[in-house]
């Protein structure tokens, strides 16, 4: 039987994760961008649909931002094949007055080029639809 070819990510990814989702808790929108490249595919939940380009998912997260607090915290991140990092994230969404509305597990899924994230997939870690 053929082994899995995901594994544990490496330094570099683990450093390039954790600064994303710095920049993110952080609500820095120029953090967040340096780490997209130009044509990023992107989800837009709160809308339904998805987003593309690194001005759309900026202007994604200024309007998450001022709708909701989030924190986004990587428990565990594995690279996939296809130039893919798939992280398994611990998510809290709270109202501007800091009222908790959701805590979640998530699954996000990027895929990359020259160190870039060109898009991201979110799903649920245990496969639910």
């Amino acid at each position: 039987m053929a082994r899995s070819a995901v594994r544990v990510a490496t330094v570099p990814t683990m450093d390039r994760v954790t600064e994303l989702y710095e920049a993110i808790n952080a609500r820095d929108a120029d953090g967040l961008v340096a780490h997209l490249a130009p044509g990023v595919d992107w989800p837009e939940p709160m809308r339904g649909g998805r987003v593309v380009g690194r001005d759309a998912v900026r202007d994604h997260w200024l309007g998450q931002w001022a709708a909701l607090d989030l924190q986004m915290h990587p428990r565990r991140v594995r690279e996939l094949p296809g130039s893919r990092v798939e992280v398994l994230v611990e998510q809290v969404v709270r109202d501007t007055d800091g009222d908790l509305l959701a805590g979640a597990t998530v699954l996000h899924t990027y895929t990359l080029a020259g160190g870039l994230i060109t898009r991201l997939d979110v799903g649920d870690p245990l496969g639910r639809p």
